[in-house]
């Protein structure tokens, strides 16, 4: 009998998390038969989180897409007919050519985002093939862009404080982020920093699994974070505790934001945030004094209409405590920044044409619902690497729209998600080990190898052959279209830059993965003496003359902005849309808070159709306090079904102290086909302050039991 042998080959998670598990993949026969996580890698040591410990299982999941299909049936009726590879590409290229000659290029909209985290095949490997192509361009706004617009203006374009120093800090603050079920790796730094005697405390509106874990949880009302950040600053600043030769030598703004501090009281936090006025002062009074102070922010922090201000207040915090001085001192938002990409060669922005107007994937629904104000008509959308369907918000009008007779939708998926149900030609997209990729980190300093291992199955293909074969129908001749994925490679990362340093891509295709020069995390302190890669070189507490950007003739599509709006040049509170203090009427209607974390079974959409994992999730649960289940005869284990004027969804009911009165939980990601609507089908499709960031945690509800 032949013996059989297993291979080993790098691998890297594709997924929308910060983590970017290092992996080994493990082959028999051809086949991806097991995968590990790389116990050499510094970060994420060998362990993988429950989404992907058994990643084969997905690459060979028997509803997996295979072949390129054409709908057979109605819109959404999930019948579909095999069809040829050449067949597919000849009725997209046809289709999408009637459309240019009816309306233009604009008619056709992409639609991606972070199904897969791959600089090659992953957010923006379609965007040179439809800059060139004319298309109207998305906006993706769905994960930190508040919160980047934010760190920018006060920061600059800096990693922080490096997350493995975390091991070094005293006290740690966890804010709007639940790391042990979103940020795994990172969670075992700050608990071994913890044993070594670092004070851990999470805020979050909700106990999450990370907040049971700390040594102290402080809940604010959820969108009012910026008070308790602002009532910190007056503390900080009123009694005595910054550091004023820090301040003085590497920040800009003090005596403005002193004097704009000044009413921000802890007692006036409290009657904001719910928040005893005591702790506020006990919370600013711990932080300031034991060195190092490290924050960790969540991009949940920014799902609030003043999410962008309430980061600002929160990036001050290290200035002015002198934070900064010490290795593991700081705050932690997405390392990415010093990361050598180079996405002007990945994206091909200067192919965009003048005149191109820009919508907002989170709007996506309202786009293809209304005509739209400036350009033509939407008359075809193509999706990959996104789910909006489940993901984006006001789901019902996304399902409106994909229901249009006049809509051709072309979608490449690994299986017929909640949005491909609506496609008129679906496209077999290959898997994380049938593909050679680098995947992005935002949440470490590691690039990260993926090695092609295993051929794909059935006739599914990378998202980047998928466009090349589509450029080539169309005649385009620029570079970026006939490089292969390893061409693409060598020149989407500087690797001249100092950061990559003796790192070569055949250095990880050998090792799999290798850290920056970034300075390591024993003596990595990048701000010690200011140095901030901002207009001032400080630390920014006061940015004059910043405005909210939102782009050209499609600006109508976004409610209540203007283009180059003033923003204050100054930190702070700025209330959510969606709640009892400022908008009673319709509280009045819609008298619960809820927000929608992710799940700690699935990653996003992704695994919500795999019935172990769903086993292991649980099915749509709401969390709700007895307070507010009594009143409207709700059980614990009972059916409920949660609604506003927007849509509703169905859950089965958990009572319990994890929630304040007033406030409801229910995780993201569950699929509409096989549930009784998601959590996005109450979510309002209204931008944040700052960064068009989603406000996926001001929305108002109401709860009944069924």
């Amino acid at each position: 009998m032949a013996e059989i042998i297993r291979t080993k080959h790098p691998g890297a998670c594709p997924h929308d998390c910060p983590d970017t598990c290092a992996m080994i993949f493990e082959v028999e026969d051809g086949r991806l038969a097991g995968v590990k996580g790389n116990p050499d890698h510094p970060m994420t040591r060998g362990g993988l989180c429950v989404k992907l410990k058994d990643y084969e299982k997905r690459h060979y999941h028997p509803d997996r897409l295979l072949y390129p299909m054409r709908r057979s049936g109605p819109k959404g009726s999930g019948q579909f007919a095999r069809i040829s590879w050449d067949e597919a590409l000849d009725e997209i290229v046809s289709r999408w050519q009637t459309i240019i000659a009816e309306h233009g290029p604009q008619a056709i909209v992409p639609y991606s985002y972070l199904g897969n985290q791959g600089l090659v095949h992953g957010l923006n490997g379609g965007d040179a093939f439809f800059n060139r192509f004319g298309a109207t361009v998305t906006e993706r706004t769905f994960c930190g862009e508040g919160s980047s617009t934010a760190w920018l203006l006060t920061l600059g374009p800096t990693a922080g404080v490096d997350p493995e120093s975390f091991i070094h800090a005293k006290y740690i603050i966890i804010w709007a982020c639940n790391s042990v079920s979103t940020n795994l790796h990172h969670w075992h730094i700050v608990k071994e920093a913890r044993k070594q005697g670092a004070k851990v405390v999470v805020i979050d509106a909700y106990a999450s699994r990370t907040a049971k874990e700390a040594d102290w949880h402080i809940a604010p009302k959820p969108g009012t974070d910026g008070a308790l950040a602002m009532a910190m600053i007056h503390t900080i600043i009123g009694e005595g505790l910054a550091d004023r030769d820090y301040v003085d030598n590497y920040t800009v703004g003090f005596a403005e934001l002193t004097e704009h501090a000044e009413s921000r009281t802890p007692e006036w936090a409290e009657e904001i945030t719910g928040v005893p006025a005591d702790d506020i002062r006990k919370l600013a009074r711990e932080y300031a004094a034991t060195q190092p102070a490290a924050i960790r922010i969540g991009v949940a922090l920014e799902r609030h209409h003043g999410g962008g201000q309430t980061i600002r207040a929160v990036c001050c915090l290290p200035a002015l405590t002198g934070a900064w001085r010490h290795v593991g001192g700081g705050i932690l938002q997405f390392p990415v920044w010093e990361h050598p990409y180079k996405f002007d060669v990945i994206c091909r922005p200067d192919l965009i044409p003048e005149g191109t107007r820009v919508i907002n994937a989170l709007q996506i629904g309202r786009a293809l619902t209304a005509e739209p104000p400036a350009g033509p008509p939407i008359k075809s959308m193509m999706c990959w690497n996104a789910n909006p369907v489940t993901q984006a918000s006001e789901t019902d009008r996304i399902v409106e729209g994909l229901l249009r007779e006049d809509l051709f939708l072309v979608s490449a998926e690994h299986f017929i998600s909640d949005t491909a149900l609506y496609a008129d030609i679906l496209l077999p997209a290959s898997m994380g080990a049938e593909m050679e990729d680098i995947i992005l980190s935002w949440g470490h300093l590691y690039l990260t190898y993926n090695a092609k291992c295993v051929e794909s199955p059935g006739e599914a293909v990378p998202n980047n052959e998928i466009f090349r074969r589509l450029a080539a129908r169309f005649g385009f001749e620029e570079d970026n279209f006939k490089w292969s994925d390893a061409e693409c490679l060598e020149h989407y990362v500087d690797w001249n830059a100092p950061a990559c340093q003796g790192i070569t891509l055949d250095t990880l295709r050998k090792h799999g993965f290798a850290r920056l020069n970034v300075g390591s995390k024993d003596d990595r302190a990048p701000h010690r003496e200011g140095n901030f890669p901002t207009p001032s070189g400080k630390c920014q507490l006061i940015a004059e003359g910043a405005t909210n950007f939102v782009p050209g003739p499609f600006r109508q599509m976004y409610e209540g902005f203007q283009p180059g709006e003033a923003l204050d040049p100054l930190p702070d509170y700025v209330p959510p849309r969606e709640s009892a203090a400022t908008n009673p009427e319709l509280a009045a209607k819609y008298p619960l808070n809820i927000v929608s974390p992710k799940s700690h079974g699935f990653l996003n959409s992704c695994y919500a159709n795999m019935e172990h994992k769903i086993q292991g999730q649980g099915e749509q649960f709401v969390l709700i306090n007895q307070a507010d289940a009594d009143p409207r005869g709700i059980r614990h284990g009972g059916k409920v079904r949660v609604f506003n004027g927007r849509g509703a969804f169905a859950g089965v009911a958990r009572i319990t102290e994890d929630v304040q009165p007033g406030l409801v939980v229910a995780t993201l990601g569950y699929w509409r086909q096989l549930n009784h609507g998601t959590v996005n089908s109450i979510s309002s499709a209204e931008l944040v302050n700052m960064g068009n960031a989603p406000s996926f945690s001001d929305n108002l509800v109401q709860v009944e039991a069924l």
